[in-house]
C-alpha cells in the first residue's frame, strides 16, 4: 500500500471495516478485535494511527513487538486460528504504520480465548448474547438450519392422514402401526429430533395444526385500496395458516381473487384470464415459504395494491447470494429439509434456482430487493394498466389457446401431488375458472385418467397411469 492510498483510507475514518489503534499491548484484546472482524465482513486495523486520524506511527522496535503480538493473537487467541496479513507503510522520519488485514471468516463463528463471540457494530465491537443471533451465525456457517429447530410438539401432533398419504404416494410405504416405529421413521426422515419431538420442518409440513405450535410462521395477506398501506382500511384480508401446502393454496387463492380478469377480445361468455400469469405468484410464494429465514419470528407478508403486489419474506439473501445471482438462476438452499420434501410434489418447487427466472420470463416487471438492514427480502410484482396488458407481451388470447391444451395435464400433475385438492384450489393455481376446472375433471374421469375415492367431501382423487 502506498502512502497516498493509506492517507485516503484513514481520511474515511473508522467504521465496520476500518479501525485505528495507536499502539497494541494486549494480545487477548487484539484477538477479540480479530474475531469481530472475521465474524462480520472482514476489515483492517491501522496500527500507529490515533483515534482522530493523525499518524504518529511506530518505531522499528514497536513494529517487531506488535508483529509478534499479532502472530500470537491470530494463532492462539482466536478459535479457529485466522490467517491474517500485515503490511508496513512508511510515513517518514523512520516511522511506520502497520496495516493488519483480517479476512471475512470461512469457519464462523470465531471465539476469543474466553469463549466469547464478537461482532462488529459500527466502529466498535459487541458480544453476541441472544440465542437467535447465535443460531443465525451457526446457520450462516452451515452448522445449523432453521428447519432443524426442535419444537415442543410430540409426534401425537402429526396429521396422520396427511403423512400416510405422503408415504403412500411418494415412497409406496404404509404408515407404521406403532408409536415407536413411527417415531423412528420420522427421525430417519429428519422430521423429528433424537428426543422424539417434531422439528420445525416436521411441524410445518405434517402437523395437524402448525399454527398452534408456531403461530408466527403464516402468510398475512391484505388487499389495500390505492397504493399505500392503511392502518385500518382494507378491501380484503386473510391469515393463511396450516401445513405449508395449505398455506400456499390459501395465498395463491388470495392473489388470484384480487387480480383483475381480462377479456382480451374474447366472447362475453368466455372466462377472463388473470392480468398477470398465475405462474409468477406460484414461483414467488414457493420461494417465500421454502427459503425464508425461520430463525426470525415473523410471518411472510403479502400486500396487494392498485399498482403492485408485494411478497415480503423474513431474512435477507443468505451468504454471498445477491439479486443479480438469483436473476441468473443461482440458488442457495437455506432450509434443506423443507426443500427436499417440497420438491417431492408437495408444492410446485423444482429446487434448481429456476423459479425466479421462470417468473421473470412470464412477467418481466418484477423488482427484487435484498434488504439487509431490514433483514427481509422483497419481491414487487408491478401491475399494468388494463389497456396495456396485451401490448406488454402477455398475449391473453394466445395464452388461452396454449393453456387450454395443457390445463388437463396441469390438473393431473396437481392431483398427483395433492389428491385432496378441490376444484377451487386448482383454479387458483393454474389461473382458470373453477367451472373450467370442473369440466376438465369431468372429461378426465370419462377418459379413465382419474378416479374419485371416497365421497365428494372428504374423499380424494386417484391419478391412473
Amino acid at each position: 500500500m502506498q502512502l497516498k492510498e493509506l492517507k485516503a483510507q484513514i481520511a474515511l475514518g473508522e467504521d465496520s471495516r476500518r479501525q485505528f489503534k495507536q499502539d497494541i499491548t494486549n494480545a487477548d484484546s487484539l484477538a477479540a478485535e480479530m474475531a469481530a472482524f472475521a465474524n462480520s465482513e472482514g476489515g483492517a486495523v491501522f496500527i500507529g494511527v490515533a483515534d482522530d486520524g493523525t499518524m504518529p506511527g511506530l518505531d522499528r522496535g514497536d513494529v517487531g513487538r506488535i508483529n509478534q503480538l499479532i502472530s500470537n493473537a491470530a494463532s492462539q487467541g482466536v478459535r479457529s486460528p485466522l490467517a491474517v496479513q500485515t503490511e508496513n507503510v512508511s510515513v517518514g522520519k523512520d516511522r511506520l504504520i502497520i496495516v493488519l488485514s483480517i479476512p471475512k471468516g470461512v469457519d464462523k463463528p470465531y471465539f476469543d480465548r474466553g469463549g466469547v463471540i464478537w461482532l462488529k457494530s459500527g466502529a466498535d465491537k459487541r458480544r453476541v448474547n441472544s440465542r437467535e443471533e447465535l443460531r443465525r451465525m451457526f446457520q450462516s456457517a452451515g452448522l445449523f438450519r432453521g428447519d432443524e429447530l426442535p419444537t415442543k410438539a410430540g409426534i401425537d401432533k402429526l396429521d396422520r392422514l396427511r403423512f400416510r398419504d405422503f408415504l403412500r404416494d411418494v415412497y409406496q410405504l404404509e404408515l407404521p402401526d406403532s408409536k415407536s416405529k413411527l417415531q423412528r421413521l420420522l427421525q430417519n426422515m429428519n422430521l423429528a429430533t433424537d428426543d422424539g419431538v417434531l422439528n420445525l420442518a416436521g411441524v410445518l409440513l405434517f402437523a395437524e395444526r402448525p399454527e398452534w405450535i408456531s403461530p408466527q410462521f403464516i402468510v398475512k395477506a391484505v388487499r389495500y385500496p390505492g397504493n399505500e398501506i392503511h392502518k385500518s382500511e382494507y378491501l380484503d384480508m386473510e391469515d393463511c395458516a396450516g401445513p405449508l401446502q395449505r398455506v400456499f393454496d390459501c395465498a395463491m387463492s388470495f392473489v388470484m381473487r384480487n387480480l383483475r380478469k381480462v377479456q382480451a377480445g374474447r366472447g362475453v361468455n368466455a372466462p377472463g384470464l388473470p392480468e398477470i400469469p398465475a405462474v409468477v405468484f406460484e414461483e414467488m410464494l414457493v420461494n417465500a415459504l421454502v427459503h425464508r429465514d425461520y430463525l426470525i419470528s415473523a410471518p411472510v407478508r403479502l400486500f396487494i395494491f392498485d399498482d403492485r403486489i408485494e411478497i415480503i419474506s423474513p431474512g435477507h439473501l443468505p451468504d454471498n447470494l445477491t439479486v443479480a445471482k438469483i436473476r441468473a438462476g443461482n440458488s442457495n438452499i437455506r432450509n434443506p429439509i423443507l426443500a427436499s420434501f417440497i420438491a417431492k410434489g408437495l408444492l410446485p418447487y423444482r429446487g434448481l434456482g429456476s423459479g425466479i427466472k421462470r417468473a421473470l420470463e412470464s412477467w418481466p416487471d418484477i423488482e427484487l430487493i435484498d434488504d439487509r438492514e431490514g433483514i427481509q427480502f422483497k419481491a414487487i410484482v408491478y401491475r399494468r394498466a388494463m389497456d396495456s396488458t396485451v401490448e406488454s407481451g402477455y398475449n391473453l388470447d394466445e395464452s388461452s389457446e396454449k393453456g387450454s391444451g395443457k390445463s388437463s395435464e396441469k390438473i393431473l400433475g396437481l392431483l398427483k401431488a395433492n389428491p385432496e385438492l378441490a376444484a377451487r384450489e386448482i383454479a387458483s393455481k393454474i389461473g382458470i375458472t373453477q367451472r373450467a376446472v370442473e369440466k376438465q375433471i369431468a372429461r378426465l374421469r370419462e377418459e379413465g385418467r382419474i378416479r374419485r375415492i371416497g365421497p365428494a367431501k372428504g374423499g380424494r382423487w386417484k391419478v391412473l397411469q
